[in-house]
């Protein structure tokens, strides 16, 4: 095992709003303090009474997907948490991960699966 689901991070214009949805849908907690997480106007959470934690990113020209249209298909990425980035990416991308952004400055890198969709690995 290299790494264990951290959250579902979907993309959308309005991340509390989502969020609110969601927590009427499922219950928990909306922005519950999480060390993984800084909370503002662009990322909301969602801790469900399972343990498994939405997140909701802003995108400022969100295209929403057009089911079932493959032109406009659904769209998420999945955060992985893992203790040490520089040990875990070269697992990754022996198993056919591409790297998309492995800025060093932050506790995340971006990947994309061998079809193209888009994860992260995140330090915990």
């Amino acid at each position: 095992m290299i790494a264990e689901l951290q959250c579902v991070v979907l993309d959308c214009p309005e991340p509390a709003r989502l969020a609110a949805f969601y927590q009427a849908v499922l219950g928990g907690d909306v922005d519950r303090p999480d060390r993984r997480w800084s909370l503002d106007a662009d990322w909301s959470t969602l801790h469900l009474p399972s343990g498994l934690v939405l997140c909701f990113q802003r995108v400022v020209a969100y295209q929403p997907p057009q089911w079932p249209d493959p032109t406009r298909p659904q769209q998420f990425h999945l955060d992985f948490g893992v203790p040490d980035l520089d040990r875990a990416e070269p697992d990754v991308l022996a198993l056919g991960a591409r790297l998309l952004d492995g800025t060093s400055n932050r506790g995340w890198r971006v990947y994309a699966d061998p079809a193209g969709h888009p994860f992260c690995l995140v330090r915990h």
